[in-house]
Parts: structure tokens; sequence; C-alpha cells
């Protein structure tokens, strides 16, 4: 059996071990092999790829801490987006979620949100930036740039609640070395779009001409399972390439993720979730 990291057996090391990966990290940024996209453009380009939508708020209880996190979300939403609204990236750029937005100080105006950490449910100033990476993953699954940095979630905290896409297709996000990174290996230029309404975090990736193809992501072999004390939530994400047209085909079929974490609430029996 393989024993514990030292920061589980020893939590006073966990501190210094974040230190040293955000050390890491820094030094990726600037001396690393990687170009990274820092060019932002107020004009659009032509092509809109891929767009989606999710909702702002989520009743997960009555509790007020909970609301005050909601709505704490919201207003670290708002400080995130100017960083990453019409982000360029350019043929052999890679795009990164903390290269660009910074570190999620309460001097840069962030406030405490709900980060998921070490298992549970917990607050932290930046808190709730993990929906945006949600959103940059999934534009991104829709398009031909290649996820090169993502964690998935270690645990699933809550039941669904009008899920549209499928579980285990987020970004988790801590900083800065929890990222996501998405690099473009293609010769054309792609934009990063984000904007929020009063109820929804709304995103698009656009591009300098429409592709010949499109994306869609499915989920396979999903399910939950009793184990001796808990239970743990699985499924595979795979990415289908389609044609255009009337007679739209499958034209590959390529797997992406298998996922298997621990659920922190009781599966509903006659739906599953």
């Amino acid at each position: 059996m393989a024993r514990p990291p030292l920061t589980t057996r020893f939590p006073f090391l966990y501190p210094l071990r974040v230190r040293q990966r955000q050390a890491a990290r820094w030094l990726r940024w600037h001396c690393g092999p990687e170009r990274f996209a820092l060019r932002r453009q107020a004009e659009f380009l032509p092509a809109k790829l891929y767009r989606h939508q999710s909702k702002l708020r989520r009743h997960l209880s009555d509790d007020a801490q909970d609301r005050l996190w909601q709505d704490n979300k919201v207003h670290n939403h708002a400080r995130a987006i100017p960083h990453l609204d019409g982000i360029i990236i350019a043929p052999g750029e890679t795009f990164s979620f903390w290269r660009l937005v910074g570190k999620p100080e309460a001097a840069r105006g962030f406030v405490e949100g709900m980060e998921l950490s070490q298992g549970r449910a917990q607050g932290g100033i930046g808190g709730g930036l993990c929906q945006i990476g949600n959103l940059l993953h999934w534009l991104a699954l829709h398009s031909p740039l290649i996820v090169t940095s993502r964690a998935n979630h270690s645990f699933d905290p809550f039941p669904d609640q009008g899920r549209v896409i499928p579980y285990g297709t987020g970004a988790a996000l801590f900083y800065n070395y929890i990222d996501l990174w998405l690099y473009n290996p293609t010769d054309q230029h792609f934009q990063i779009r984000l904007w929020l309404t009063d109820t929804l975090l709304n995103g698009e990736i656009r591009g300098e001409r429409h592709l010949p193809h499109r994306y869609r992501i499915v989920e396979r072999n999903a399910g939950f399972e009793r184990t001796a004390d808990h239970w743990v939530r699985h499924n595979e994400i795979w990415r289908e390439t389609l044609s255009k047209g009337e007679d739209s085909r499958v034209m590959a079929s390529e797997f992406l993720y298998a996922n298997r974490v621990r659920v922190m609430y009781e599966p509903q029996p006659d739906t599953g979730r």
C-alpha cells in the first residue's frame, strides 16, 4: 500500500510545499519553454466557434454563509474577467489562467468565496473562480486547442443541480500551480471572450475562420459505487469530431478523461444523483 504524502502525515509542511510549488510555477512562466498568451484585443475575431453559459448562483443550502460565498463568487468573477476577456492565443502560444489573472489577493479587490480544498468546502480569498476555469475548459474542448495542464476536483461535494454538461469536465484552480493551460497547435489565432449578466457567466471562443468540423463531448460508463465507508462516482469523458452539414457523421472519437472521485453526499437511488 502506498504511503500517504508527507503533508498528510505532517500538516505543518503543507504551507511550505505550497510555496515551493508556487515558486516553481513562477519560474516556469518566466524561464520555461512555453510562449504565454498575454495580448488582449478589444476587436472580436470574426468566426464564433463555440459559446456556453452557466448560472452564477446555485442554491446549495439556506445557510447565510453559503449565500455570502455565492455573492462573493460573482464579485471575484468581476475582478478576474477583465484580465481574460479578449485574450488572443496566437499559433504556438499557451494560455495560462493564473499567468493572466495574477494572485487573488484582498489588496487587489478579491474577497472570500468557497474553495474546495483538502476534502472539504472552505472559505478562501478569490474562492469561486473555478467556475470560470470550468467554462474555459469546456470551451477549449470544443476547439482545436490542446489542454496541456488541467486538474479535476478530487471529490464531488454536492449533488447535481440542473447539470447540463457531464461531470468531470471542470478544471480546478488554486494559485498558481493548479492551473489551466491551453496550447494552440494551429496556424490561426483564437480569442477568449468572457462576460457577466445578472444571472449568467458567459463565454465563447472565436477564431479567424470557421472550422470544417465540430466537436461533441459525451459521457460513458457513468455511475456510483458504494465502498466500505463512502460512495465513489465514476465516468469516462470522450470527444467526438463530427462533420458539418445535414449528413453529419462521427469522423473520430477520442478518449479524454476517466474520473473516479469520492462523493461527499448520499446519491439518490431513484436518479443515481
